[in-house]
């Protein structure tokens, strides 16, 4: 399951993964070049096309142009989705769920996708309710840390535990809940419903 399997353009894919993988972020022509390692009247041509699309805007500052992925595109949230779980940690946790245990949910919070703060420290990332086997997670999360450049804060819940904590109304697992988020494993109607 790849972007590459919808989208047709392996430039434009790398580019909704550059730009979604850093929301609310602008890059000059050359630095997306640079980062997609993509030939530059390539890129220029699917700049062009999105523009026209209506998901890029431009921004002249100085002599030069920069390109932003305008949240005001009307598929905005789907793609940042897509690109969620197509690339980066979500991409690493499909393609070795294997290896990592018996998942039930993995979850990540909307607010993480978007490149936004946590509110607080009790604000997890990624929720992930299973067996787990954490060296394992350990690895591809550092691995994403060091993408992100930013720490991230996960926790790890047996099926047993979550499911108790849901039953009780246990504060952190209502926060969870609460918050928008994006399915990575499993059905979020059953994530949510409260026993």
């Amino acid at each position: 399951m790849l972007l590459e399997d919808i989208i047709i353009s392996r430039v434009r894919v790398k580019m909704l993964q550059l730009f979604l993988s850093h929301p609310g972020a602008i890059f000059h022509v050359r630095d997306i070049v640079r980062k997609i390692g993509e030939e530059i009247n390539a890129v220029r041509r699917e700049l062009s096309h999105m523009e026209v699309a209506g998901m890029l805007s431009k921004e002249q500052r100085a002599n030069r142009l920069f390109y932003g992925f305008r949240k005001d595109y009307p598929l905005y949230y789907e793609l940042l989705e897509l690109v969620g779980k197509t690339s980066g940690l979500g991409y690493d946790i499909l393609k070795h769920k294997a290896k990592l245990g018996k998942l039930k949910f993995v979850m990540m919070s909307g607010r993480y996708l978007r490149g936004l703060q946590r509110r607080g420290s009790t604000d997890v990332d990624i929720l992930i309710v299973g067996n787990v086997v954490l060296p394992e997670l350990s690895q591809l999360v550092k691995a994403e840390e060091v993408r992100r450049e930013r720490e991230l804060n996960y926790t790890v819940m047996s099926e047993e535990e979550f499911a108790f904590r849901k039953r009780r109304r246990d504060p952190f697992v209502l926060s969870v809940l609460a918050g928008s988020r994006v399915m990575i494993i499993g059905d979020e109607e059953e994530l949510v419903e409260l026993s």
